[in-house]
């Protein structure tokens, strides 16, 4: 006999049967698996998709990316009590039962998008008992979820067709764009194509997919959310006929941004235009280099240390082109030598304008010797870097010790793969490129010293760069040492066919310096542009030797070309920076500028540390070169001392007697003088 004790026992007992099986039995949510993720620039614009690990594009379906009228009409069509029930819309199951009765065959399933959700989560055969275990399994997601979580969920799991799932993957397939903004066609194709997603599919039955999404259309304005103006348009519109490729930009810097943190979408540091331009650049010199050559480039932003392009290769159709070239630890030749002398400069070892030896000189077994096999006898150590020669650099890091270098660099994040010897400890050949490293370290160590010394990791992901900015750092050199090594790299040199920054107006001031490996096999330019650090290679990926191809010859003409890109794609960021910081600028004044007679005069040619080519020195042979300046009143001219000659016309010009390193100087009438450093070379053209 049942009584009130009994009744309470027994509806306690299936509520309890009921929580062990919900707690016992949790709707496998796992089972949502692995998502797509889409990696944007720094502003969004799409650069790459990444698929699952089995091949599926399934993005997740956030709410935020996808539009809200599509969300309207979709609850409208599929589940229109969505947000009032719990899990199972009775009145509309009990209505699909009726209609279904009355027709003969199943005319709606009557299910709620939870239970569409707990069906695609657990398929299984189109049956009553399957309806049932629906049901169950909505009220116990609807139990653990909230309302727009259940429908992001479905969102990122409804089929497409084929491999694609979810609403995101089924926009960027169909219509080439993210699922943000949809047209009154686009969003009656997308609910209508889950319903028989292999039938309906526009790119094998578009005529399937026209009517089903044109019905779609209809019901929609019998709901009212579309217009008779709405479907007409609709029906007018044609239908994708095919499925589009997903975006497969910038391939090897979205997979770092990926890599550095969760599997979720995406906004790198990357810049979008700036990236176009590098792959772009690196192509046309890959091919114009040859067979087989790969090129890899990386620009850093300094004061956020934000990745803003980079080419792990020129192509992946060319040799070695599916490697992340950045990534590959080589030889870096002369890109270190830089260090060295901060380092000693922090030492008191040494200041720019300290004379050292460039003569023959054994350390223990270790002699080396200049690129070109000649010595300079005493330089100045601004001009040893400038030109690069070995023997300064090597003494150098002699003093400085180059176990100790090597521990500095691999506290900044660029640890010298040390190879040879038996030790594996760092000898003197590291001044030289005795070790390997990696462009991304360059990267690094030439961004500290665009940063007053100061090594930071690079950053991948935009909500990284804040904190960057604000992250102390480690110390690799002093400030004023850093300064220096900059000034000195920015007078160095300029590749053939190019002017120093400071005589063009509106160029990039570029700090560099050029590195080529032991047997031609990697060359190297890195620098700072600005506020920004580039870093470049040229070579094989299997690092065969290329004779003759040095780092001047071939990746410093790319660097300054980069330069130029990135000062004209990134020239809001100086403005950023000094929004982010106090750091007051440095006013300097260049020769295009107004002069002003207080000041001493200004000499126009020949530019600080140029390199000029004089030709044969035979006497009658040798090069004149005409000595350009402005200043108050008539320049009188010297060259080491001696007073210049004058042509015909009573011009002031200068015919080297023999190679070397040469002082210029320019007087003007009250006295006040300036000189500049240059070095000229000879033999035959």
């Amino acid at each position: 006999m049942l009584t009130p004790r009994r009744i309470v026992i027994a509806i306690a007992a299936l509520f309890a049967a009921v929580v062990l099986a919900d707690h016992v039995l949790p709707p496998p949510l796992e089972r949502a698996g692995e998502i797509s993720a889409l990696v944007t620039d720094r502003e969004g614009k799409p650069l790459r998709a990444f698929p699952t690990d089995d091949g599926r594009w399934r993005f997740r379906g956030d709410l935020d990316k996808i539009d809200p009228e599509f969300i309207e009409a979709l609850i409208r069509v599929e589940d229109k009590r969505f947000y009032s029930h719990r899990g199972t819309d009775w009145a509309g199951l009990m209505r699909a039962v009726v209609d279904s009765a009355r027709a003969g065959r199943v005319v709606s399933g009557g299910s709620t998008i939870t239970m569409q959700t707990a069906r695609m989560l657990e398929p299984r055969d189109r049956n009553v008992g399957s309806k049932i275990i629906e049901i169950a399994r909505a009220w116990q997601i609807e139990r653990r979820l909230s309302k727009d979580e259940i429908l992001e969920l479905y969102l990122t799991l409804t089929p497409y067709g084929g491999n694609l799932e979810g609403v995101r993957a089924a926009s960027w397939s169909y219509f080439g764009h993210e699922a943000d903004r949809l047209s009154d066609d686009e969003i009656a194709l997308l609910i209508a194509l889950p319903q028989s997603p292999e039938v309906r599919r526009p790119d094998r039955r578009p005529e399937q997919a026209r009517k089903a999404r044109d019905w779609v259309a209809t019901k929609l304005n019998r709901y009212g959310v579309f217009s008779d103006a709405d479907v007409e348009e609709v029906m007018l519109s044609s239908v994708p006929t095919r499925r589009r490729d997903f975006p497969m930009r910038a391939w090897h810097g979205t997979e770092k941004a990926l890599s550095s943190g969760p599997r979720e979408d995406v906004q790198s540091t990357l810049d979008a235009g700036l990236q176009s331009e590098l792959e772009a650049i690196a192509l046309r010199k890959a091919e114009a280099e040859g067979t087989d050559v790969q090129v890899s480039a990386i620009v850093v932003h300094i004061p956020t240390r934000g990745v803003r392009a980079l080419v792990g290769s020129a192509s992946r159709d060319r040799a070695g082109g599916w490697l992340d070239l950045t990534a590959r630890a080589r030889s870096p030749g002369s890109t270190l030598k830089p260090f060295v002398y901060a380092m000693a400069f922090d030492d008191g070892q040494a200041v720019p304008d300290t004379r050292i030896a460039d003569l023959p000189k054994r350390f223990a077994s270790y002699q080396p010797e200049n690129f070109d096999r000649l010595f300079r006898g005493d330089v100045r150590v601004s001009d040893a870097l400038q030109h690069s020669l070995n023997v300064p650099a090597v003494l150098m890091l002699d003093r400085v010790g180059p176990e100790r270098f090597a521990a500095q660099l691999a506290l900044a994040g660029a640890r010298p793969r040390i190879s040879g010897s038996a030790s594996h400890e760092a000898g003197l050949a590291l001044a030289l490129g005795g070790a390997g490293l990696t462009a991304r370290e360059l990267a690094v160590l030439y961004s500290a010293l665009g940063d007053e010394g100061v090594a930071k990791p690079l950053v991948w992901r935009a909500d990284g760069e804040t904190a960057s900015f604000e992250r102390t750092g480690r110390r690799l050199v002093s400030a004023e040492s850093a300064s220096d090594i900059i000034r000195i790299l920015q007078n160095g040199p300029m590749p053939e066919g190019r002017m120093p920054g400071r005589l063009t107006e509106g160029a990039p001031q570029v700090a560099f310096k050029t590195g080529t490996s032991y047997g031609f096999r990697d060359s190297w330019a890195a620098g700072v542009s600005g506020e920004h650090a580039i870093v470049v290679w040229v070579g094989r990926a299997d690092g065969a030797p290329r004779p003759g191809k040095t780092g001047r010859t071939t990746a410093l003409p790319i660097l300054f070309e980069i330069a130029d890109r990135t000062a004209h794609h990134l020239r809001d960021e100086g403005e950023a920076r000094t929004r982010l910081t106090t750091q007051s600028k440095i006013e300097t004044r260049g020769a295009l500028h107004d002069f002003s007679p207080a000041a001493p005069p200004e000499i126009l040619f020949p530019p600080a540390n140029a390199e000029l080519w004089a030709g044969s020195v035979d006497g009658s042979s040798a090069r004149p070169f005409v000595l350009a300046g402005r200043g108050e009143g008539k320049l009188s001219w010297y060259i080491d001392g001696s007073p210049a000659e004058t042509d015909d016309a009573g011009a002031p010009i200068w015919r080297p007697s023999q190679a070397g390193f040469y002082t210029v100087t320019a007087v003007d009438g009250s006295g006040r003088s300036s000189l500049v450093r240059v070095r000229v070379l000879t033999g035959p053209s």
